[in-house]
């Protein structure tokens, strides 16, 4: 029973578990939505499907639940996924007019520079808020709106495409069976889970998020931590960007990223992560990435009409939400005191 409790009351609970109703509601209206087979040596189906095209918000919301336990947010990151998409497609095409099968720089030498590009928009976040004394909210909303007119100054306010087949086979391509953006994700999920379960960073982290003055007088430095998660954030973004890149091979300015900062939130709050900060759930922001866009597959399956699809996945958002609530919790515990006194009374 104490292990059954442990499992319960662990903030991955509720997010797995909703994830787990969404799936075998469409497996009893629907047999083969899940359906996973091994075509010419690499696996295909909608449960690999729905993996890989969450891919981009797990990797926004990796980073973002960091900042969100700092007790910050991170509004820019669509847009340095914009940045990121048109970085990496403007080094590939180097001065051609057109897209072409060549590469104007190493492909390497590309995805290290556009990460760069990714560390510094956050880095500069980092120190509005950390340095400066911004709210988060307004210091990532500037660069929100400035990282759009960036990105159409890289572009020069065209779609811009690249037809270089390797940079193409980032996103689409297959190790071992499965996307390369599921291998992508999952390393980058080690990694975080590594330095912040293994190291002291992660106490930093909630230390800096539960209470910001106490964190400095206990000597951790405060505005370092803030300034390291936020280019963290950048970096992550700007991954995400190049695989959106490279999975349509184009970057509209305008369009690229747009909105994906509210499905990096919105899984990072499924995930379990208080967005006043202090304790995070890494694992639970994938599980809430993958959630979304389960819920969205779903939607596209049965052909339910945007404008209706909108709503529904909100009306689902705000149930997981409050059933996650410390509130609901304490409400279904004190119906179980109540039955459990009236047993012992009999």
């Amino acid at each position: 029973m104490s292990v059954l409790k442990k499992i319960v009351s662990s903030s991955t609970f509720t997010p797995l578990l909703v994830l787990i109703l969404i799936l075998t509601f469409n497996l009893i209206i629907q047999p083969g939505f899940l359906s996973v087979e091994l075509r010419d040596g690499v696996l295909r189906g909608g449960l690999i499907n729905i993996l890989n095209r969450s891919v981009p918000i797990m990797l926004l919301a990796t980073g973002m639940t960091l900042v969100i336990a700092t007790g910050g947010v991170d509004l820019s990151v669509g847009s340095v996924v914009a940045i990121g998409s048109a970085v990496a497609i403007s080094l590939i095409r180097g001065d051609d007019t057109s897209p072409t099968a060549d590469t104007a720089m190493a492909l390497g030498l590309v995805v290290i520079f556009t990460l760069i590009v990714g560390v510094v928009c956050g880095l500069w976040n980092g120190f509005l808020v950390a340095k400066i004394g911004m709210p988060p909210v307004v210091a990532t909303l500037i660069f929100m709106v400035a990282g759009r007119g960036l990105t159409q100054n890289i572009t020069r306010e065209r779609s811009i495409t690249t037809g270089h087949l390797p940079f193409s086979e980032i996103a689409n391509g297959f190790t071992l069976g499965l996307p390369n953006q599921i291998w992508i994700a999952l390393i980058v999920f080690l990694l975080f889970w590594f330095f912040t379960r293994k190291t002291a960073f992660g106490l930093f982290i909630e230390s800096v998020g539960a209470n910001r003055s106490a964190a400095r007088l206990s000597g951790i430095k405060a505005s370092t931590i803030l300034i390291v998660i936020y280019a963290l954030s950048g970096l992550c973004a700007a991954l995400a960007g190049i695989l959106s890149a490279s999975n349509v091979r184009v970057i509209e300015p305008m369009n690229t990223g747009r909105d994906m900062e509210l499905d990096a939130i919105l899984a990072v709050v499924l995930g379990g992560t208080n967005m006043k900060g202090g304790k995070f759930n890494l694992g639970g922001s994938c599980f809430g990435a993958v959630i979304l866009m389960a819920l969205t597959q779903t939607m596209y399956f049965y052909g339910v009409p945007v404008e209706f699809s909108l709503t529904i996945k909100a009306i689902v958002i705000v149930i997981i939400i409050l059933i996650q609530s410390s509130t609901t919790r304490k409400f279904i515990t004190s119906l179980f005191k109540t039955k459990r006194r009236e047993v012992s009374a009999k």
